[in-house]
């Protein structure tokens, strides 16, 4: 299922003000009340007039909802940070911090710590991988002459792993060596009946069935693409996606940033067929309901 369109009038009539965006989180992150320290009990709370928090109704006890947020102690306007959200979440490539800096007004540095804040709220952990998985890895970085492909200097190796029709994974890795690859494999791929792994002819991978996979090979030195149900077609397309989005929208990616980035362009991969938009989605991330939040049992 494609998940619904979430257009900017819809963001527009859902959040028109700061208070409607702070009245968001408030209930996201206390949706069955909030329970009263000093009254000891659940107990209605109220806004506050000019600032981001809700009283008590009785004892005017104060609770702020952006508490411990990625808005906590932030002079940027609520709804700034929402449509910084919005425009994260509406493309599969993402925006720049500059392209926040323009949309929004604030300065780089304030839309670099926004753009970093929203990008770790995409990074998530994923259940092992399981069905037809392919496995392959890549290089990112700038263009550098030199060697190209596998061994291409001064570049960033990246491992991928893909469910077919379902999620992947992606970790920045020291090298393609058979002690780097087949841990990942064996830590993130689940050892099921019906569980096959898909690689190329790399020589690293070729202990993958003693790992206790099945493992089909499509040989791409010799120009065999696929080989029966054997590919790496899928993985290869979400390298496409990424790299796109790196070469067109941030141009170029230190690799102490990578991983973030990466996270980032998985989020939405693997959320691409929820019924619920994305932003939606994110903003409930943000809005996780905290331990105080309802009556201890």
């Amino acid at each position: 299922m494609k998940s619904q369109t979430y257009t900017l009038k819809m963001f527009n009539e859902a959040y028109p003000t700061d208070d409607a965006c702070l009245d968001r989180i408030f209930k996201g992150r206390y949706p069955n009340g909030v329970f009263c320290p000093v009254c000891k009990k659940v107990t209605k709370h109220y806004k506050r007039v000019g600032v981001k928090v809700y009283a008590c109704e009785f004892c005017g006890h104060s609770i702020s909802p952006t508490a411990d947020t990625i808005f906590h102690k932030s002079d940027t306007p609520l709804k700034s940070w929402f449509y910084a959200m919005f425009l994260m979440s509406t493309t599969k490539t993402g925006i720049s911090a500059k392209q926040l800096q323009r949309e929004l007004g604030v300065t780089y540095k304030t839309a670099w710590r926004m753009f970093t804040q929203i990008r770790n709220l995409m990074s998530e952990n994923v259940s092992p991988l399981t069905g037809q998985v392919e496995v392959d890895e890549t290089y990112i970085g700038g263009k550098r002459e030199g060697k190209r492909g596998r061994g291409a200097s001064g570049k960033a190796v990246v491992m991928g792993m893909v469910e077919r029709d379902g999620k992947a994974i992606t970790k920045v890795v020291p090298d393609v060596k058979a002690r780097t690859l087949l841990p990942m494999i064996e830590a993130n791929v689940a050892k099921e009946n019906k569980t096959v792994v898909f690689t190329d002819e790399l020589p690293s991978y070729n202990r993958v069935e003693r790992l206790g996979y099945a493992h089909e090979i499509v040989q791409h030195s010799a120009k065999q693409y696929v080989n029966g149900f054997a590919h790496t077609n899928t993985v290869e397309s979400l390298w496409s996606t990424i790299k796109r989005g790196i070469d067109g929208v941030n141009h170029s990616v230190s690799p102490l940033y990578l991983q973030g980035y990466l996270d980032s362009y998985v989020y939405r991969y693997n959320h691409r067929k929820d019924a619920q938009p994305l932003f939606v989605s994110l903003l409930g991330r943000v809005c996780e309901t905290p331990k105080e939040a309802v009556k201890p049992s």
